[in-house]
C-alpha cells in the first residue's frame, strides 16, 4: 500500500496519504493451529510460505478519494462470508502510515496489510473450509 518516490520516516497523519500509491486485496490467511495450540504467537498461524496472496489488481490512490469509505466483501462458492466497510476500521489508512512511519522507514512499493472485515473463517463452520474452494470473490 505505500509508495512514494522516496521513503517515508517520521510521516505526519496529514501527509501520510500522499505516501500511498493505491490499495489492493490480500486474502489474510490463518493457520488456526499454529496460533491456538502451540505458543499462542499470531505471526506464526500467518507465515507459512504462500499465506497472504495480493491482488490481482492495485487501485491507484488517484481512483480512491477516502481510503476509510471503501466497501469490502468477500465470497466462496457464491456465498459472502465477509461484508464490511474500511470506515470501522480500528486505525484509519492516514494513521497506520504515519505510526508505522516513525518506527521503520517505509520503502517505495512497500505493502501495509490492515486486517479483514466481519466474517473470518474462525467463526465459520469447519467442515466448508476442510473442502476445497474453488471459486473465491474479493470485491
Amino acid at each position: 500500500m505505500s509508495s512514494s518516490e522516496t521513503k517515508a520516516e517520521y510521516v505526519s497523519e496529514e501527509h501520510a496519504l500522499s505516501h500511498v500509491a493505491g490499495y489492493c486485496v490480500i486474502n489474510d490467511l490463518s493457520e488456526r493451529a499454529f496460533q491456538l495450540e502451540g505458543t499462542g504467537q499470531w505471526v506464526k498461524g500467518k507465515s507459512a510460505n504462500t499465506f497472504g496472496p495480493i491482488g490481482p489488481w492495485l487501485v491507484t490512490a488517484d481512483e480512491v478519494p477516502d481510503p476509510q469509505a471503501l466497501h469490502l466483501w468477500l465470497e466462496v462458492d457464491g456465498h459472502r462470508y465477509q461484508d464490511g466497510s474500511t470506515s470501522t476500521m480500528v486505525f484509519g489508512v492516514a494513521y497506520l502510515v504515519s505510526y508505522l512511519s516513525r518506527f521503520m522507514s517505509l520503502q517505495p512499493g512497500d505493502i501495509i496489510s490492515t486486517g479483514t472485515p466481519p466474517g473470518v473463517g474462525l467463526g465459520q463452520n469447519l467442515d466448508l473450509f476442510a473442502r476445497r474452494q474453488r471459486d473465491q470473490a474479493w470485491y
